[in-house]
């Protein structure tokens, strides 16, 4: 007989991970499985942009994400051997009280996905390793997937969060359309390396090739390499090795290959552009690498992946715990599929200058991580849960801001990404004039939805379970584009980006809202 669970996901990178932290916060029974036999130790993915950091915070692990990383590094770049200029694309950048992760954050992917892992196992949830997906197969009720040692897991869901060669995607039989570009390849790599200043991503360019090093956050002497790859005499290239990675630093440094030791992660990377056509079959989705691959300008990759697991994780709770029609996962694709086809123009884009600049003295690799503060994808105006409202700041469907408010009934500071936290719908009321209707609102939807007046009067906690905010700085007010003495109401999902606004009075647009037959059951 099968193992039984809710949600199976197959692959334990952060898109899976993220997936069942978000599941099993909100009491969701899921089992996760890797073919690997052992957790990886290699960085791949640079870490968390902006949004994926927001994403975080919601999850409960920012601070250790961020005791892990870094901030990004200015970057030194060489030509003939010789340093000739530092860029640092971030140097302008700045926290906002909207925006409080304008940075992304360089952290090692292992370290990343030892954070999330940790954390899933507060849930008593633990990665299943050795285990390879061979069959799928899936009726009304259930999926059910077969394992290389014969072991079956029956789901009611499954989601394939298994990279690029995803199995689950080809046991669907779901194509993965696009492009890959021989002539455009890299090898790739972690190695020691001794004597480069760690305070610089370190990028030697010359007329027939490059070397990149950027150091690895966590590590004493730890980097992350990046080269054209070398070719032997027939121009074919040559399989990454401790001693090619050596020969190509020599080559294009001016300096010993002997600085580089103990190589890991070899891997050849070419450029490729694909997506599917469709995120879900049945009772099975696709999400992150899986569904979508790209250029690695911009570092999109594992973001995209972290915020499609984030979309997908509180529409299948609500599905799988019965408060919501089933209809409510038709939005997942509904909304990640255009951000997944935005996310490769973007990336191709960046290719596409970079590859110009490096040609150029003093050109390197700026365009490629140039700020982009929330990456494609920061709301889903198109959704048909975008049902209504706009303000001059901000749109059905756009991601809820942040905002430094003050707790009336107990003086402290709460920002609004700290309201958001958590599994619930959040609505806030903009006014004193929406105070009796967030109470009323508190008081029908109990456990479901959390609601703060900003500016609405001095209730707190026991007013009906509403929570009272002063705006004293006006950054909510001008974040959300509601002028003072303006009397709103805005209801966010809890993927927190906004389902609607309203005026003061229309509390009954925001019950349709979260009683809609693709929302909640009667």
């Amino acid at each position: 007989m099968p193992t039984t669970t809710t949600v199976l996901i197959v692959g334990s990178g952060p898109t899976g991970l993220t997936l069942a932290l978000d599941l099993a916060r909100r009491a969701v029974e899921v089992t996760v499985i890797d073919k690997a036999a052992r957790f990886p130790r290699s960085s791949r993915a640079k870490g968390p942009n902006s949004r994926s950091l927001e994403v975080l915070e919601d999850l409960g692990v920012i601070d250790e994400v961020l005791a892990a990383g870094a901030a990004p590094l200015p970057m030194r770049k060489y030509r003939g051997g010789v340093a000739i200029s530092d860029a640092a694309p971030f140097a302008d950048v700045r926290p906002t009280p909207d925006s409080p992760y304008a940075l992304p954050r360089t952290v090692a992917q292992w370290r990343l996905e030892e954070v999330l892992r940790d954390r899933l196992a507060t849930y008593g949830v633990r990665v299943g390793l050795g285990a390879e997906l061979v069959g799928l197969t899936q009726d009304d009720t259930t999926a059910t997937a077969v394992l290389a040692d014969g072991r079956e897991i029956g789901a009611r869901y499954v989601v394939g969060c298994d990279g690029g060669h995803s199995a689950v995607r080809k046991l669907l039989g779901i194509p993965f359309e696009g492009k890959t570009d021989e002539t455009q390849m890299m090898v790739c790599g972690d190695v020691e390396a001794e004597g480069p200043d760690r305070g610089f991503w370190h990028q030697w360019f010359d007329e027939d090739g490059a070397v990149m090093l950027c150091p690895i956050p966590g590590t004493r002497s730890g980097w992350w390499f990046q080269a054209g790859p070398e070719t032997d005499a027939s121009g074919a290239p040559v399989p990454p090795s401790l001693e090619s990675f050596q020969r190509l630093f020599a080559k294009h440094t001016g300096l010993p290959g002997t600085l580089l030791s103990q190589a890991a992660l070899l891997s050849t990377y070419r450029v490729n552009e694909r997506m599917v056509d469709r995120y879900r079959v049945g009772r099975v989705f696709l999400a992150g690498d899986a569904a979508h691959v790209h250029s690695i300008a911009g570092g999109l990759g594992m973001n995209t992946g972290i915020q499609d697991a984030y979309n997908l994780g509180w529409k299948l709770a609500r599905v799988a715990s019965g408060q919501a029609d089933p209809a409510l996962l038709d939005t997942y694709e509904e909304e990640r599929l255009p951000v997944a086809a935005a996310v490769l123009d973007v990336s191709a884009e960046r290719l596409r200058v970079t590859l110009e600049a490096i040609k150029k003295p003093g050109g390197g690799l700026d365009a490629a991580n140039a700020p982009l503060p929330h990456g494609p994808g920061s709301g889903y105006p198109w959704s048909s849960l975008a049902r209504l409202g706009a303000t001059p700041r901000l749109r059905a469907g756009d991601r809820a801001p942040d905002a430094p408010c003050r707790h009336l009934a107990t003086g402290t500071p709460l920002r609004l990404f700290e309201a958001f936290t958590g599994p619930h719908f959040t609505l806030l009321g903009f006014g004193t004039g929406t105070a009796p209707e967030l109470r009323q609102a508190s008081v029908a939807y109990t456990g479901a939805l959390r609601a703060y007046g900003v500016d609405a009067g001095a209730y707190g906690e026991d007013a009906g379970g509403a929570c009272g905010l002063a705006d004293d700085g006006g950054h909510a007010h001008s974040a959300y584009g509601i002028a003072p003495g303006e009397d709103a109401l805005v209801l966010i999902r809890p993927d927190n980006h906004v389902g609607l606004i309203v005026p003061a009075g229309e509390l009954r647009a925001v019950g349709e809202y979260l009683n809609a037959a693709a929302l909640e059951r009667a």
